[in-house]
């Protein structure tokens, strides 16, 4: 007998203002279970608080359509039947459909991330971008995008879609067009290398490779006030890591995602309330034989892994292009090639905070020697307020967009 699906996911609303909303997931595991609906909670603009699952908005002005979020939890979830144990994955595994909204409007500040904002509500996954500022102050955006509703093959979702925007934006607005991606999104699929001493600078890594042989079924490394003790006396059939880390959106998505990526299985956890902007967590983990972690080597490189995530994963510079100024933003890409969601939108609000134009954007990809990256390059307009030029307004960009990043 199969579990119902109004019991696989449970939305309990806080009872005030500011109460945090509770999310119970009951379905059968597979492998990354945990990271995906982690994502999906990222999409939504809320951030998880305690575990499992306490839940909160980033910001007081995200609006969360809970019935949506809930569709969309359940769409991850391996179905609920006891066949599904015996059964091939099901199509929700399946690419969904791309689709181009070409967007033109006189310029302003503010206005891109209006537009991601906007898009960010209706549910849509940002995959490229690309925006072109014309010299009589126009403003073309090529958004290549994914429908999370997967309903953008009906007129209705796409006429709704430009209506709402030329309505948002109202003045400014001039055109919007939305259809299914053609052969155009082949030629963003990336961009030319990067400078070597940019990339260098942009996907510098902290030294953390310390020589932790020595440690049998326990060790403890510290980096930047991030501390994990692994330890293998504690449970019969787990290993224990035990974490203590500054707080940071996404924090827990990003100790899954690298989990998923390494073939980690996490049993069950605890996750504490955040207290004077540190966490402490305990996860109860094994490998995918079903086994303790007792190698040594193992142990180091997890460890080594997951104190990446914590420094914080994204990278961020403010350097010249040519005789303009360009801010970059770098985020890891899970091995299944998505990247973390919402960077997009947490960048241009930043820069929408700071008073700052942007006079063109695009996403790619970029390969490291460990690695894949979602790179986000900006041109930046010069702005009275904060001359670009100078070298305290570039480090007050960089902050910035680092802070809204990481939720700090």
């Amino acid at each position: 007998m199969g579990i119902l699906s109004d019991d696989v996911v449970l939305i309990q609303l806080g009872n005030d203002p500011g109460q945090p909303s509770i999310i119970t997931v009951n379905c059968p595991d597979k492998p990354g279970l945990g990271c995906d609906l982690c994502r999906i909670i990222l999409e939504f603009g809320l951030c998880i608080i305690r575990g499992v699952l306490w839940v909160e908005p980033n910001s007081s002005s995200c609006r969360v359509d809970w019935e949506s979020l809930k569709n969309r939890l359940l769409s991850v979830c391996p179905s609920c039947l006891v066949s599904y144990y015996f059964t091939q994955p099901s199509s929700n595994s399946s690419q969904p459909s791309l689709y181009l909204l070409k967007y033109c409007s006189v310029d302003r500040k503010g206005l891109l991330h209006d537009v991601t904002k906007t898009l960010c509500e209706l549910e849509f996954t940002i995959q490229r971008v690309k925006v072109m500022t014309t010299p009589d102050g126009r403003v073309v955006d090529l958004f290549f995008i994914t429908d999370g509703m997967e309903l953008l093959h009906t007129k209705k979702r796409r006429d709704d879609t430009c209506e709402l925007l030329m309505t948002v934006l109202g003045e400014y607005s001039i055109s919007c067009e939305l259809q299914l991606a053609g052969p155009e999104y082949e030629s963003l699929q990336g961009f030319s290398s990067l400078p070597p001493a940019i990339a260098e600078e942009l996907f510098y890594q902290l030294p953390d490779k310390e020589d932790c042989s020595q440690a049998l079924s326990m060790q403890t490394m510290t980096v930047n006030m991030a501390t994990i003790t692994v330890d293998n006396h504690l449970s019969p059939a787990h290993t224990l890591l035990q974490i203590k880390c500054a707080d940071q959106k996404g924090l827990f998505y990003d100790i899954l995602r690298t989990s998923k990526d390494l073939n980690i299985r996490i049993a069950y956890g605890r996750i504490s309330s955040s207290v004077k902007g540190y966490r402490n967590m305990d996860l109860f983990i094994q490998q995918t034989d079903g086994k303790k972690i007792v190698d040594p080597k193992q142990q180091t490189a997890l460890c080594s892994h997951l104190k990446e995530e914590m420094l914080p994963p994204l990278r961020v510079i403010v350097t010249n292009r040519g005789p303009d100024t360009e801010l970059l933003v770098a985020n890891p890409v899970e091995l299944s090639g998505k990247g973390r969601p919402r960077v997009f939108y947490d960048v241009t609000l930043a820069l929408k905070m700071l008073g700052i134009c942007i006079f063109s954007a695009e996403i790619g990809r970029h390969s490291t020697s460990e690695r894949q990256w979602e790179v986000y390059r900006f041109l930046l307009d010069e702005s009275p307020e904060l001359p670009l030029a100078s070298k305290q307004a570039r480090n007050q960009i960089v902050e910035r967009v680092r802070n809204t990043l990481m939720g700090w």
